[in-house]
């Protein structure tokens, strides 16, 4: 307990319909090992998980400032599409990337890295039904639930939210 004492970790999650479960398991694995966690969104009122968690994001996504965090995890659902196209996500997400800090993504949110520039020629993963716009960003796409790509992890869908979380811990030096 306590691998990661004084880390700190930003959650962006859409403001409607991220995946309760994307959200909820990484963040407890990640607060249990001591994170300090922050969520962003593109409102501060209540965003709403697909199943009915809200969540108060602490912070704007417009108002992030990359070099504070070791890690960013962007949180997969339907809701995440809206980021797919989006200049500050990708922003946010290429900072991350290019000072070597630990880039994550998960179902759908993939595609958000991807439509960034960022996977080009990198190996992950998303969910199956978004492999097609995934792919369209040069990735090398894999079935695995959770692809490990240097300092950038994608994972699959929901079901993966555990193993996920735990590769998150695990790339954490």
């Amino acid at each position: 307990m306590g691998k990661l004492r004084g880390k700190r970790v930003l959650f962006v999650i859409a403001h409607e319909i991220f995946r309760d479960e994307e959200y909820q398991t990484p963040r407890k694995v990640l607060e249990d090992e001591g994170a300090k966690v922050t969520v962003a969104s593109t409102e501060l009122s209540p965003a709403k998980g697909k199943f009915g968690l809200e969540v108060k994001p602490d912070i704007l996504l417009k108002d992030v400032s990359p070099s504070e965090y070791d890690a960013v995890i962007f949180v997969g659902g339907g809701g995440c599409k809206t980021y797919w196209n989006d200049k500050t996500a990708h922003a946010i997400a290429r900072e991350f990337i290019d000072s070597g800090r630990i880039t994550t993504a998960i179902c759908s949110a993939p595609v958000i890295l991807s439509n960034a520039g960022l996977l080009k020629g990198r190996r992950a993963t998303c969910f199956p039904d978004d492999r097609e716009e995934l792919e369209k960003g040069g990735v090398q796409y894999v079935e695995d639930d959770v692809q490990i790509d240097g300092n950038v992890i994608t994972g699959k869908g929901y079901w993966a939210a555990s193993d996920f979380a735990n590769a998150i811990v695990s790339q954490f030096k």
